[in-house]
């Protein structure tokens, strides 16, 4: 983080969100963390502003909303211009997520999702006509989260002589 470092509050508070941002109140935050519900929000405001919290999304299972193909697509791209794809990745239609890879060959792996085959092609298709080699296509059958078990201490009060109320 930028300005600060992160803590065991706002660790606790990263586990919190990523368990259920949706219904998660910064009220039930702060009885898990032992501090006030104004420390919370003024934790996750500078967790926001500090580019920690990227943002909110909602986990969609795309089987059950009619696009049950998952579709990983390992591309290699020139080392120098790889980072400077992915918003023109993004934007092909039936693409939901590029990783930007640091080792092996393949250096991009993009996950696309589609209702048939025919969905998944012209992604294919496309990641070509962009001067990227497809090297490996992968069908997902499941694809589970869970919020990074690091966040989760276990004891989520603050210790210390520093109290959480004296922390943005």
């Amino acid at each position: 983080m930028a300005d600060e470092e992160i803590d065991d509050v706002d660790t606790a508070i990263l586990y919190a969100l990523q368990e259920d941002a949706r219904n998660m109140s910064s009220g039930d935050i702060a009885e898990r963390t032992g501090t006030s519900d104004s420390t919370v929000r003024k934790r996750i405001q500078r967790l926001e502003s500090d580019g920690v919290i990227k943002g909110y999304s909602a986990s969609v299972d795309y089987q059950k909303s009619g696009y049950p193909l998952r579709m990983l697509l390992y591309c290699t791209a020139s080392i120098v211009e790889r980072g400077g794809l992915i918003d023109d990745i993004l934007s092909i239609d039936g693409v939901v997520s590029v990783q930007e890879l640091v080792t092996g060959e393949q250096n991009l792996l993009v996950t696309a999702v589609g209702e048939t085959d025919s969905d998944i092609t012209p992604v294919a298709q496309a990641l070509i006509d962009m001067d990227l080699t497809v090297a490996d296509e992968v069908l997902v059958r499941t694809h589970e989260t869970t919020p990074f078990g690091k966040f989760d201490s276990g004891d989520h009060t603050e210790g210390g002589s520093q109290s959480a109320e004296d922390t943005p």
